[in-house]
């Protein structure tokens, strides 16, 4: 019998031999003239750089290349981020105008000098994509007043390096990845107006990355709110390529931002606020906003639930909850196992918050904010509800769960979300149930977790965690059924009296890759019965 480490070995070693072989054909001859066929065609349409002013992080500094170190600029050894930051140019969009074009053009032809033929580490499929739309986007330092002879090279750099994103994209295995390099694919074929094969093949990659990880509802199929807006920004940036080069905009892409902005405008622009689920953390959601102002796109969405996310809000109070079951594990690189927690905000403050998300991938932070025990939902001897496996540097689902029997209520004095999963059933033959209500003129959650086993004869020990912020402060009352929550001006009281609760610390993970302390609020107890509630209450003092 073959076990799974043979297998986990054999896979290993296909995939390292396919890789050998790709290099091999990517260094050689063949491959080289293969890209490099390319097309006497002069740059027509200069796209205006304050088009990816959603995506660019401007600087109030603008810098002129002159501070550069020209020569030497492509000869340092720099570390793995300085050197992405460097090959994909878009650095070139905080330089100042005043600039002198001479000077920028010797340093694409300095890189050309250096990278015109295939190498892997500076044709990197991303640093690839960034650099053609960096170098188109920039004309006016990288194309303006320039000779013949720089002009020819430059067109056949542009192509060259389009036609080696043509050839990998169906190769890479990161979505955003493939979006990027479809946008620079179209982009390049805007530019060159005259070649439509360029134009073709982007618009009907584009039309595979929407049927391969967009829902009927306008909302990614990882379920990660970021990949919704990154998505959105994209599609954006091309239909303004669209617009402003006086092409005709295909339906499809101006369908598709309608809903993508349908799902924008219920996951932020209804709420003002970050949810950590599924990959978020903090953003700078507003900068968008005004980008999104600046060119006359308005979203609406009137729903309570998308996407697999239930919100409910009034002018003080905004109940959200991840009722959605896993994405599958082709979409799951950043899904964190919070199915049916929630998050509370009481005017504009996070009173119940999950632990947020930290993406660095290399870091052992990644893993542990994927659990479920950092969010506000029930553990089962400290395992949490999906499992993951390792795949090359992510972390992927191994093992997913189903989310049924969803129930949202909203009503002026009375609302409700209720769902149940099967996360824990194959390992404890357990089916958990979470009803959280809310009573908005009493100002009062009531909270209802539910353990379902048809054989409890197994003793097993669970736990409920309410993270919450790191401005928090909390304090456990002295008959010990109660811990008192002062957050701002405001005070609440939690509750649970046929369980113990304690306050413990954690971390938490709401900004990008750091970390601050923070404390939570957990119920502990021990199951044997076929049913089992546990029933708990959060009430502004």
């Amino acid at each position: 019998m073959i076990n799974t480490n043979s297998l986990g070995i054999l896979g290993k070693f296909y995939f390292n031999i396919r890789d050998s072989f790709k290099s091999i054909y990517q260094n050689s001859n063949f491959y080289e003239k293969k890209i490099s066929r390319t097309f006497e065609n002069s740059f027509q349409y200069k796209p205006s750089p304050h088009l990816l002013s959603s995506i660019i992080k401007y600087q109030n500094k603008k810098y002129k290349i002159e501070d550069f170190a020209i020569e030497s600029i492509w000869q340092n050894n720099l570390i793995s981020k300085d050197y992405e930051k460097l090959n994909n140019f878009f650095w070139f969009f905080s330089l100042d105008l005043k600039s002198s074009k001479k000077t920028t053009q010797t340093i694409i032809k300095n890189w050309i000098s250096n990278n015109a033929k295939y190498q892997k580490k500076s044709w990197e499929f991303d640093l690839t994509a960034k650099r053609i739309i960096s170098w188109l986007s920039n004309h006016q330092l990288t194309y303006e007043d320039s000779d013949q002879e720089y002009r020819s090279t430059f067109d056949h750099m542009i192509q060259k390096q389009t036609n080696h994103l043509l050839n990998e994209i169906q190769n890479s295995t990161e979505v955003e990845n493939k979006m990027i390099g479809c946008a620079a694919i179209i982009l390049t074929g805007l530019a060159y107006k005259n070649e439509k094969q360029y134009l073709n093949n982007g618009l009907n990659l584009l039309k595979n990355i929407i049927k391969s990880s967009i829902d009927n509802q306008g909302f990614p199929k990882s379920r990660n709110i970021r990949q919704l807006i990154f998505y959105l920004k994209y599609f954006i940036i091309i239909r303004e390529w669209f617009k402003e080069s006086q092409s005709l905009i295909p339906e499809y892409i101006e369908e598709n931002i309608y809903y993508l902005g349908s799902s924008y405008a219920f996951i932020w622009q209804n709420i003002k606020q970050d949810i950590f689920f599924n990959g978020n953390y903090s953003s700078k959601n507003k900068d968008f906003d005004q980008y999104l102002k600046r060119f006359g796109y308005t979203f609406k969405n009137q729903t309570y639930e998308i996407g697999g996310y239930a919100i409910l809000k009034n002018k003080k109070i905004i109940l959200a909850a991840d009722i959605g079951s896993s994405p599958n594990k082709t979409f799951s690189n950043d899904y964190q196992a919070g199915a049916l927690s929630f998050e509370i905000f009481s005017n504009d403050q996070k009173l119940i918050s999950n632990a947020g998300y930290y993406s660095d991938k290399n870091n052992k932070f990644n893993k542990l904010s994927k659990s479920t025990s950092l969010h506000c939902a029930l553990t089962i001897e400290d395992y949490s509800s999906c499992n993951f496996t390792k795949h090359k540097k992510n972390l992927i689902i191994d093992r997913g769960l189903k989310v049924s029997k969803k129930n949202v209520v909203f009503e002026n004095n009375f609302w409700k979300i209720s769902g149940m999963h099967d996360g824990y059933l194959i390992k404890f033959g357990a089916i958990y149930k979470r009803e959280i209500e809310f009573y908005p003129e009493q100002m009062k959650f009531i909270g209802y977790d539910k353990l379902f086993r048809k054989d409890p004869s197994k003793e097993i020990k669970f736990d409920i965690r309410f993270h919450l912020d790191p401005n928090s402060k909390v304090m456990k009352t002295q008959d010990n059924k109660s811990i008192l929550i002062e957050l701002d001006e405001e005070g609440w009281k939690f509750s649970c009296d046929n369980f113990d609760i304690n306050i413990d610390n954690g971390l938490y993970f709401g900004n990008k890759n750091s970390f601050k302390e923070n404390q939570n609020i957990f119920i502990s107890g021990m199951n044997n019965e076929k049913e089992q509630i546990i029933k708990w209450e959060i009430s502004k003092l």
